[in-house]
């Protein structure tokens, strides 16, 4: 129920990905809407609807699912999770309300002091895990080792990366480089076996110098609100230009191809999602404006991330380094 376009995005993207991908889906929301929804489709095989009477909205508090909205779509489809009944949670609606409700009704993993959001982000090889990606403004040393140690578990395990190297953000590669916080973060990173390379600065993230980059959640969304705007951007100039010239325009249909690669390698919706990790359960929470697309691939990628085993990895790994 959540997300600029839903329901009919949701609908629409949970029915393709069990066509596409053979997925089993429960669409959780206000029964009747939902079934009206899913007759566009005709009876689509794997999609299951489950009864939630209320709904989250954009304006809610953080703590809506787990208060004032127990039997909102978010919190049912969350206890859906926690027994055992679904492999992985999946929403595109208010963000802050998913990961208050993830932590609050999955609980989060041993160790674990604050979950976070890890994004990836396109670079000129393939991508870039960004952990935290906007769930913890204020982060402590320690919170920055767990990003990097649970990005690291997540880039090996779902992403099949033998060997993640993990770099910490700053604004410049020499130790010692940054504020207190992430001064201190080095020391601690240098320390733990996770693959660790040293200091990185933004345009690492894509050069692909790294494959996990641990920062904190502010500095974080502002790395991945601006990708996503200046990917957007240089999409919307080659158009333009393509449009107002006509030898760009001759030069634009003879690279469609490549300009079609382009613009997939940059799309949100190809990953569908940032998985929220250090929780007890798979959650990954879309764009507010995710489209059919992003919501099937979100579907696909939290099939894998569920099965993937990530969860007690991370757990045990804390624990290891943490001891």
């Amino acid at each position: 129920m959540g997300g600029d376009h839903a329901p009919q995005a949701t609908v629409r993207g949970a029915v393709e990905a069990c066509l596409q991908h053979g997925l089993e889906v429960f669409l959780v929301g206000p029964q009747q809407l939902l079934k009206k929804e899913l007759a566009r489709y005709g009876p689509p095989k794997g999609v299951h609807v489950v009864d939630a009477p209320e709904v989250v909205g954009m304006d809610d508090p953080p703590t809506a699912p787990v208060r004032g909205k127990r039997e909102s779509s978010m919190a049912v489809a969350l206890r859906l999770v926690r027994d055992g009944l679904a492999g992985a949670f999946v929403t595109a609606g208010n963000t802050g309300a998913a990961m208050v409700a993830a932590k609050l009704i999955l609980g989060t993993l041993a160790g674990v002091e604050r979950p976070a959001l890890a994004a990836p982000v396109p670079n000129v090889q393939s991508h870039t895990l960004l952990v935290d990606a906007g769930a913890n403004v204020d982060c402590k040393p320690r919170h920055l080792l767990d990003f990097a140690i649970m990005g690291h578990a997540y880039s090996q395990l779902v992403f099949g990366v033998a060997n993640p190297r993990v770099g910490l953000l700053s604004n410049g590669e020499e130790q010692g480089k940054g504020d207190r916080v992430t001064v201190a973060a080095y020391e601690l990173l240098a320390e733990a076996k996770v693959g660790f390379v040293g200091n990185v600065e933004g345009r690492d993230i894509f050069a692909g110098s790294v494959d996990v980059v641990a920062c904190d959640g502010f500095v974080g969304n502002v790395v991945l609100k601006t990708a996503e705007g200046l990917g957007e951007m240089v999409v919307t100039l080659l158009r333009q230009e393509a449009k107002r010239m006509p030898l760009s325009a001759v030069g634009f249909l003879l690279a469609k191809g490549a300009f079609s690669a382009f613009k997939k390698r940059v799309d949100y919706a190809e990953y569908g999602g940032a998985p929220l990790l250090g929780v007890r359960g798979a959650v990954l929470i879309g764009h507010g404006r995710s489209s059919p697309k992003a919501i099937r691939n979100a579907l696909r990628f939290a099939q894998r991330y569920g099965a993937s085993g990530v969860v007690g990895a991370i757990e045990e790994r804390i624990g290891t380094i943490r001891v």
